[in-house]
């Protein structure tokens, strides 16, 4: 049991070399995977307390650390991109990793996983805002980060953190905030409103006042 256990560990080690679209605040460089789960399990623990100490702490850490150990068979999916088959192949590597592991522990594993991707207890909720709320704070620290090199907007990156709101009103204030910030500085696109009155098109500027039917 021992050997498996070590075998999982090695395996799971791999996800340093896992790279996403984010970078480290103040570095050129992109993170990894492994990093990513990291800075989540630290926010997590400094955000229960303020946020919701009503919270299984724990279980939220266990489903950070584990959430992306997926990718190193399914590599980093860009949340903005196509997501083509991502979730079969998540399935797939969640299978082949957890399953390196003696029977029970696998299976506590796996479970940990799939509360995290349905994201309907409390718990799960949490861990996702988190996955969610850390990239927002990145790229808002570097000056627009990833949004500007892949063009996102403004629409993209509530919908996309729309959940943290559930998690927590006011961490979804604190989204609000940098979002609207982001784009008035151009670090995010902004689809321009339709205008209310568009003009009459029977107008015509070179028309004298008297004939003009607008």
């Amino acid at each position: 049991m021992i050997s498996a256990s070590l075998r999982f560990i090695l395996e799971s080690d791999k996800l340093k070399a896992v790279e996403r679209r984010t970078s480290p605040v103040g570095l050129v460089r992109k993170e990894n995977s492994a990093e990513h789960s990291w800075s989540l399990a630290l926010m997590a623990m400094t955000l229960i307390p303020v946020v919701n100490p009503a919270l299984d702490a724990l279980r939220v850490l266990k489903m950070l650390i584990l959430h992306d150990l997926v990718e190193v068979d399914a590599g980093d999916t860009f949340c903005y991109g196509e997501q083509g088959d991502k979730k079969e192949r998540e399935l797939a590597a969640a299978g082949r990793i957890f399953g390196l592991l003696p029977l029970a522990t696998g299976d506590s594993f796996q479970s940990l996983w799939h509360e995290f991707e349905d994201a309907v207890t409390p718990e799960a909720v949490f861990a996702n805002a988190m996955d969610r709320l850390l990239p927002l704070l990145q790229n808002h620290a570097n000056g627009g980060g990833s949004w500007i090199e892949y063009g996102v907007s403004l629409e993209q990156v509530l919908e996309r953190n729309r959940g943290i709101k559930t998690a927590s009103p006011e961490l979804w204030s604190v989204v609000e905030s940098l979002a609207a910030e982001a784009a008035a500085q151009g670090w995010l696109k902004v689809t321009p409103s339709p205008s209310a009155d568009p003009p009459d098109a029977r107008c015509h500027p070179q028309q004298p006042p008297d004939q003009d039917p607008c």
